[in-house]
């Protein structure tokens, strides 16, 4: 009988360890799987120069052919901490603040006028698409020589959406409300579902930018934003409250506005709700305007320095990509 309860006893311990070492594999290939779909970079295009033009796209990511900045002329410019001016590019920086204490809000404009839309660029964390991805946005501007920059909508964290930048498809995954940048300087807000990525080469299509939602469109504000939901993914906020934001919105062709409002630090800036983020667009004029990536994310760059203040402590957070002016 001892005999055979010790058989027992150590089968039961075999058992025992094979749970274990099972649960444990489970567990860990859980998170390698969060690690792979949110940590582990995947570099699917690397970008030689981002800031170069391109005549045209295969849509899978590679360029036909490009034509790379020429030599220019010397720029004749003025500017100081909050403007700039060129024969080609007026910049002109306010910074805004309402409410006091809790409800105190602060926050960025960025009125910028363009003589090409060209100067209106994209650029990728590390010249790379792919997902996971990402420098903080002043180490991008810096990189592209940039005048002004905004973050972008952060499109490595999801894998679906219309991602065209500087005229070359890298994703065409439609499932959203998206923006548009045309070379005719007009920005368009649209359904990523009811317009092609051919249609949008077609039409002259620069940049699409996919998170959202819309704020204006043809110059209304869009709805009162209560059900937005821009992405499923492990560790979202909800986007329905107050918040820091990034945003874009088109006056007229090659007239933009750009908006940074920061948020978390009361005392400081509370930061924004949808609602109130669109009332600001439509008060800045734009007949045209889109939500991009905001949270942590929200950054204004302008001549080699951060104007706002990133997550409340001045601390930037890195991210997928940027739109930023250049000469």
């Amino acid at each position: 009988m001892a005999q055979m309860d010790k058989k027992k006893t150590l089968s039961f311990k075999q058992k025992t360890g094979i749970v274990i070492l099972a649960v444990i594999l489970v567990i860990g290939g859980v998170v390698y799987k969060l690690a792979d779909r949110y940590l582990i970079e995947h570099v699917e295009v690397v970008v030689a120069d981002e800031g170069a033009g391109t005549s045209g796209s295969n849509g899978t990511g590679t360029t036909n052919s490009a034509e790379t900045d020429s030599p220019s002329a010397e720029v004749n410019a003025t500017s100081d901490d909050w403007s700039y001016s060129s024969d080609d590019i007026q910049i002109q920086i306010d910074q805004v603040e309402t409410g006091s204490g809790s409800d105190k809000i602060t926050y960025y404009v960025a009125d910028v006028v363009l003589k090409d839309a060209e100067s209106l660029k994209s650029a990728f964390a590390d010249n790379s698409f792919g997902t996971n991805i990402t420098e903080v946005t002043s180490e991008i501007a810096s990189g592209n020589d940039a005048i002004f920059a905004v973050n972008g909508d952060y499109y490595g964290f999801r894998d679906d959406g219309v991602i065209i930048r500087n005229g070359t498809v890298y994703r065409d995954d439609p499932v959203r409300d998206a923006m548009a940048l045309f070379e005719d300087g007009t920005m368009q807000t649209y359904n990523e579902e009811e317009v092609s990525s051919d249609e949008l080469l077609a039409q002259g299509v620069i940049n699409t930018l996919s998170f959202g939602p819309i704020l204006i469109q043809d110059g209304q504000i869009t709805s009162d934003f209560s059900s937005v939901k821009i992405d499923s993914n492990f560790g979202n906020r909800s986007i329905q409250n107050a918040n820091p934001r990034t945003a874009i919105g088109m006056i007229a062709p090659n007239h933009y506005v750009f908006v940074v409002v920061d948020g978390r630090n009361e005392g400081y800036s509370r930061g924004m709700t949808l609602a109130e983020l669109a009332d600001v667009m439509q008060e800045l004029g734009a007949t045209e305007a889109y939500n991009l990536d905001g949270g942590g994310s929200s950054t204004m760059y302008f001549m080699g320095r951060v104007v706002n203040n990133p997550q409340g402590k001045n601390q930037e957070r890195g991210v997928s990509d940027i739109l930023y002016i250049k000469e």
